[in-house]
């Protein structure tokens, strides 16, 4: 999608003014013809048209302003820029979380419980056994994955949400609970610090309140964020734990796999559901995607949930601006804005001086970065984290710091992708097979020619 960014100078004022008062007149002609039309209009087309709106009218103020093109290219790169910031600073906070925890609570350590869906625990010495068990494993791990996502989609394609939010709720509710309970009464017997159990129950009561409301209806945008990064590192911690040795490498490796197939073949499942959104305009779900911008769950809304799918389709635009993608506000301005804007176009025609002013509407610029904000599916802080945090858990600074900025650097070159192509691309695939590449071959490499160049103080 491209986005317009209007910056006037010098003397091209008085036609630059000219076409942005012109644009507005198509968009407010276009907006108010279509509407006898649109009432006419297929069930089936009338939600591509209110999704393909804002482009059309991006594509004909570029055709009305000679040069917005390269203007639009140079504010992409700018906005691109500070996003992969926005996304490296999250990314390197869950890896903190996760690796602080692993080097000073030796519980995550222990291999004592495996989770239910690893029945082979590679007890054996044997090299070839613990293959054949890890990869037994990621399989069943892996088809567990596959067969969940399956459901999601289903239920997602057949507007099933009330279900979905009561899932997502549930899994949340227990992260935030169960999960957050043993993390902290770990982290205070890790530190040898009191702690009465009343005071402990207040605060896990208010932190698993607090975390639902953020991430299932509206709150700060850094207090979202900052749970979402929780949960995934509680989750990185959960997998280091629970899973054998030799399968975490191996999940890892399956689990690259399976995301660049449901995300870029045409029947993946991911790219099901992200197309699927974007024909009904509508959010995925907070609580699976991390965002750089505020995204609240807006689908409860706008949908009466499993039966209310006739009544959905049904429903008639209220304003002439909301059946061309725009808001009521911003649609109810238009006239005035236009005035506006001749006016200042009479007054630059008279005095032949002074820069030009930009009005256009600030909702607008607001609905257009909160657009425009970058996307990361949690799963793929989960999987980073768990990559890096199994590192550490050698105690090998070298190997951990390998991976680190293996992850940071796959993810930037997925970023990279993503403003060349510009459609959703899977995360994890470059990143981990960056981060498995440096960690065997620090480990096996190295390591070893560090720790001999110690030996025979040998100083570089």
């Amino acid at each position: 999608m491209e986005f317009c960014l209007h910056e006037f100078h010098g003397s091209d004022s008085d036609s630059v003014n000219e076409r942005t008062a012109l644009m507005d007149g198509l968009v407010s002609e276009a907006s108010y013809s279509r509407r006898n039309e649109y009432v006419h209009m297929p069930n089936a087309r009338r939600h591509e048209g209110i999704s393909n709106e804002r482009d059309t009218q991006r594509r004909r103020r570029r055709e009305l302003t000679p040069g917005v093109q390269e203007i639009d290219e140079e504010e992409e790169l700018k906005y691109g820029a500070a996003h992969v910031i926005k996304l490296f600073v999250p990314v390197s906070l869950c890896l903190l979380v996760v690796v602080v925890t692993m080097n000073t609570v030796s519980f995550y350590k222990t291999k004592d419980v495996y989770l239910v869906y690893t029945p082979f625990h590679e007890l054996s010495n044997l090299p070839g056994v613990k293959i054949w068990n890890a990869l037994a494993n990621a399989g069943i791990l892996m088809g567990v994955i596959v067969l969940m996502t399956v459901i999601l989609i289903t239920l997602y394609k057949y507007r099933f949400y009330k279900t979905i939010h009561g899932w997502l709720i549930l899994s949340s509710l227990i992260l935030l609970s169960i999960f957050s309970y043993i993390y902290l009464l770990e982290i205070l017997r890790a530190w040898n610090v009191p702690f009465d159990y009343i005071t402990l129950g207040i605060i896990m009561w208010n932190f698993g309140t607090m975390g639902l409301i953020c991430i299932h209806w509206k709150g700060p945008l850094h207090l979202q964020q900052a749970y979402l990064i929780f949960i995934a590192a509680l989750m990185a911690l959960i997998f280091i734990k629970y899973l054998p040795e030799w399968t975490t490498w191996v999940v890892l490796g399956v689990i690259s796999i399976w995301d660049t197939f449901a995300v870029l073949t045409p029947k993946g499942p991911l790219r099901i559901l992200v197309e699927t959104a974007q024909e009904r305009n509508e959010q995925i779900f907070p609580a699976l995607i991390y965002s750089s911008t505020v995204m609240y769950s807006l689908v409860a809304a706008t949908s009466g949930g499993e039966g209310d799918e006739g009544k959905q389709d049904t429903q008639e635009p209220t304003s002439p601006g909301a059946q061309a993608g725009f808001t009521r506000e911003w649609a109810d301005g238009l006239e005035q804005r236009v005035e506006s804007r001749q006016r200042i176009i009479d007054s630059h025609s008279q005095a032949h001086q002074g820069p030009s002013i930009s009005t256009e509407p600030q909702i607008h610029r607001e609905e257009d970065d909160e657009e425009r904000g970058v996307k990361l599916g949690l799963g793929d802080f989960i999987f980073y984290s768990v990559l890096v945090g199994k590192a550490s858990s050698y105690g090998d600074w070298n190997t951990t710091i390998a991976c680190f900025v293996a992850i940071l650097i796959g993810l930037t070159l997925t970023l990279l992708l993503l403003a060349v192509f510009k459609k959703a691309l899977p995360a994890l695939p470059i990143s981990i097979t960056f981060g498995l590449i440096l960690y065997f071959a620090t480990r096996e490499i190295v390591q070893p020619f560090s720790d001999l160049l110690n030996t025979r103080q040998v100083f570089i």
